[in-house]
């Protein structure tokens, strides 16, 4: 599972806002899937939802809901099918997105079973069809019912349209126990897909809207929604195949392994993978005792893929022997005894039409293509992200190729990829079909929104241009302003009660907020208006959801009053902040929630946060000492040595640094050096004075010695209020009367045994929120960092780790448990 590193900071209020959310969305697509045929969005981005909703389940357990996505399969069934339960339940399957995925999988059934790594363990594997899963079941060989899936526990009854399927034997030959329910996807080929289509074009007659509402977006579409038709001549009408490959409710069971029994559908009349399919090669379902042995055929299948002239979406992998099945058993909603591999990313080839900037909330300047309309995956894509500006560029001033760069132009043929990430983005421009005349597109370096400087920063760490442009007015610029204020008054920042994300942008398009000052001048009358606005709006919302004829009914006078009433006073309320929160408000990239109460510990109130924040700029280094410090080969010891070089050798023009042994350079230091300032006599001892020259001054320094602050955020915040809009929005926020309160925190015991040290917390804590446990830790003098790295001291793990542990055990960190911990900390 991926390590959503938001989930660290997530409190357990939004933890719960965002399971819900999670859970009505999926329901929803879910609802559009399995019901309506007509999926919004693709499975790779239904997998995305489903993984970040499991993630959060796994850091708070105690949070997972009745109605959560992972204790569900598929959607309620549809009221116009009459219904059929299903005696074994039609559960789904997890998922795999990587080989090292298929690795995980196979030790977490040896270690259930208890084999060790030298026991054999046999797994079968085999295409995931995409289409739509169906039970058929078949008493003393004869077909009785059909149900699909539905919700997992009762499905559509579509007897009727299965009969006419071709695949769909009425009556098993061969095997025929009294009771045999058989289990597998009806699907389209690609060829029958297209020809449907055609006929269907046919028959709509004149107008684009009937054309487009008659046609089908994908084979897997059309096979839902053929089988799902109230008149079984339309479904019979329709190039409806089936493929078996497991079962429900058996009397008896033809065999004691999954690849006997699914050899066993073929003789009874089914249309299996155990043999060639088309005829084409070797079967597509296989037995293996390794994993090596499972990805290789993956990976055979895959190449296949589009050769197969149906569609299918990933390879299942099944613990062959069923009484190892049996003993593995289930878990939520899918077998553990069961995975699907997903395939990586398909791709195709467009045209790049236009290229756009779009704005954020941190004035990212975010480049966008806009191509013409081509289906990747089942989806049609029309936007692309382009990254930044390094990207689009593909090439520095100087004409030296930028990596990771792809110089994107107007008119040049690209191909894309929708990745397991569900992004479409450029994986290639095809330069033979660039047309003549084509020039490089010019990023703009003022704001398209306000007209603000957009600027690249040196980023410190490597002394090279960042890759990312921001306009610099960041709390006034129109594309910024909507965003900040949400995050203004956000649960961490102001967190002003009645004043929510939507509120937010409705006070915004009202015109009454445009800055986060205005919050604190709202007025009476004004802000009854937008109120009643708002409820006016909600109610004539809900009278059409519900076809109502009758008016929306406008808000009575009291309630409004009395909303108004709470809302101005949870607003005054909110005057007086913390300092941290103030500074967290402000939204400056880079600052953080903890970097914001480092800032604070370093002044008293707001006044003198910018009166502290502009001494470091005037004593922010040169450019020369930054370029100097920055360069790749030249750690901090190098560069502290140079530093101490005294005045009388920088003016003995006999002095030769670069020497051998001279100042204990190294070989590449001097060479990098040499390549960077030229021959030592000229170049570098000049270029070591103006370095020393414009060393740091101590109100710098000061700031970035802080680790929870260091010289990135600090220099965020130095270009923060360089820029007269921010700084006129903070002065005018203190006209309006906010002030701050500043309790620094009690510094750490002496006696403290995590004091200096960095610790990081993964999975889930039983015994203390997250939140509780990094301010203990971090009331002790340590450090809560939120990934491990070789300077980590300590992991605390509860269960649920994941890559963080994994992390921990590659660089040797101690881990310890949360008992542990707590044991320690006592």
């Amino acid at each position: 599972m991926p390590d959503f590193a938001d989930l660290d900071m997530m409190t357990k209020d939004e933890a719960a806002a965002e399971l819900e959310r999670l859970a009505v969305e999926m329901a929803e697509h879910d609802r559009r899937y399995y019901e309506d045929d007509a999926p919004e969005i693709t499975d790779a981005e239904f997998d995305a939802l489903r993984r970040r909703n499991a993630a959060i389940e796994a850091r708070f357990p105690d949070l997972v809901r009745a109605d959560s996505p992972s204790r569900k399969v598929g959607s309620a069934p549809s009221a116009k099918f009459a219904k059929i339960r299903h005696a074994v339940p039609m559960l789904s399957l997890d998922n795999a997105f990587s080989d090292e995925d298929v690795a995980d999988f196979a030790r977490r059934v040896r270690r259930f079973l208890g084999l060790s790594e030298a026991a054999p363990l046999a797994i079968t594997a085999e295409p995931k069809i995409d289409g739509l899963s169906l039970s058929l079941r078949y008493e003393k060989g004869r077909l009785v019912s059909a149900a699909t899936r539905g919700d997992g526990q009762v499905g559509e009854d579509v007897t009727a349209n299965a009969r006419t399927l071709d695949d769909i034997p009425a009556k098993l030959t061969g095997y025929a126990p009294d009771v045999f329910e058989v289990r597998g996807e009806v699907y389209m080929t690609h060829a029958d897909f297209a020809a449907l289509n055609a006929r269907l074009l046919a028959e709509a007659g004149e107008g684009e809207d009937a054309k487009a509402a008659r046609q089908f977006a994908n084979p897997r579409n059309a096979a839902a929604g053929s089988l799902r038709q109230k008149d079984a001549k339309v479904t019979k009408s329709r190039p409806l195949r089936f493929f078996a490959y497991a079962w429900g409710e058996t009397s008896e069971l033809p065999g004691a392994t999954q690849s006997e029994i699914v050899a066993a559908l073929q003789g009874m009349g089914f249309q299996t993978n155990t043999v060639p399919q088309f005829g084409k090669g070797e079967p597509l379902m296989q037995r293996f005792e390794t994993v090596e042995g499972l990805i290789e055929h993956y990976r055979r299948i895959e190449a296949e893929r589009a050769t197969l002239g149906y569609d299918i979406d990933g390879v299942v992998y099944k613990v062959d022997d069923l009484e190892q099945q049996r003993e593995l058993g289930f878990v939520s909603r899918a077998p553990r005894w069961a995975i699907a591999h997903k395939f990586s990313a398909e791709q195709a080839t467009t045209t790049v039409e236009a290229i756009v900037i779009n704005v954020g909330r941190t004035g990212k300047l975010a480049p966008l293509a806009k191509l013409t309309p081509v289906t990747v995956g089942g989806v049609v894509v029309s936007n692309v992200t382009l990254h930044n500006e390094d990207y689009v560029a593909g090439r520095d001033a100087d004409g030296q190729p930028i990596r990771g760069g792809r110089d994107v132009r107007i008119g040049d043929t690209v191909v894309i990829q929708r990745a397991g990430d569900v992004i479409p983005q450029v994986v290639d421009v095809v330069i033979e079909k660039r047309p003549a005349g084509a020039e490089p597109f010019r990023y703009p370096d003022h704001c398209p929104i306000c007209g603000s400087k957009a600027e690249r920063e040196i980023n410190p760490r490597t002394g090279r241009l960042d890759s990312v442009r921001r306009c610099t007015a960041a709390m006034t610029c129109p594309a910024q302003a909507k965003e900040g204020l949400k995050h203004f008054v956000s649960r961490n920042a102001f967190d002003i009660e009645g004043l929510g994300e939507t509120f937010m942008e409705e006070l915004f398009d009202a015109g009454l907020v445009r800055q986060p000052a205005d919050i604190f001048r709202m007025e009476f009358d004004p802000l009854r208006e937008a109120i009643e606005a708002r409820r006016r709006a909600l109610s004539e919302a809900r009278r059409q959801a519900e076809g109502k004829a009758e008016p929306a009914k406008t808000p009575k006078k009291g309630e409004t009053t009395k909303a108004i009433d709470n809302l101005l006073a949870a607003i005054d309320a909110r005057r007086t902040v913390s300092l941290d929160r103030f500074i967290f408000a402000l939204g400056i990239p880079e600052i953080g929630e903890s970097s914001a109460k480092a800032l604070a510990r370093h002044f008293d109130d707001v006044r003198a946060f910018v009166v502290g924040v502009d001494a470091a700029r005037a004593a922010q280094p040169s450019e020369d000492w930054a370029e100097l410090s920055a360069l790749r080969t030249i750690g901090g010891t190098t560069f502290e040595r140079l530093m101490a070089v005294d005045e009388a050798k920088l003016a003995d023009p006999d002095w030769k640094p670069l020497r051998d042994g001279e100042l204990g350079l190294k070989a590449n230091q001097r060479v990098a050096l040499r390549e960077r300032y030229g021959e030592e006599a000229e170049g570098f001892p000049e270029a070591l004075r103006r370095a020393k020259a414009g060393a740091p001054g101590e109100a710098f320094l000061a700031l970035t010695r802080d680790s929870d602050i260091g010289t990135v955020a600090t220099l965020s915040v130095i270009h923060f209020f360089e820029e007269r809009h921010n700084r006129e929005a903070v002065e005018a926020l203190l006209e309006a009367g906010v002030s701050t309160t500043n309790e620094r925190a009690a510094p750490p015991p002496a006696s403290s045994p995590v004091k200096g040290l960095t610790l990081v917390f993964t999975g889930t804590l039983e015994k203390m929120t997250r939140v509780e446990a990094k301010e203990r830790a971090e009331a002790l003098g340590a450090k809560v960092a939120g990934s491990v790295s070789r300077k980590t001291d300590l992991v605390v793990a509860g269960p649920g780790a994941g890559s963080k542990l994994a992390d921990a055990q590659k660089h040797g960190v101690r881990v310890l448990t949360e008992d542990e911990w707590l044991a320690m900390i006592a």
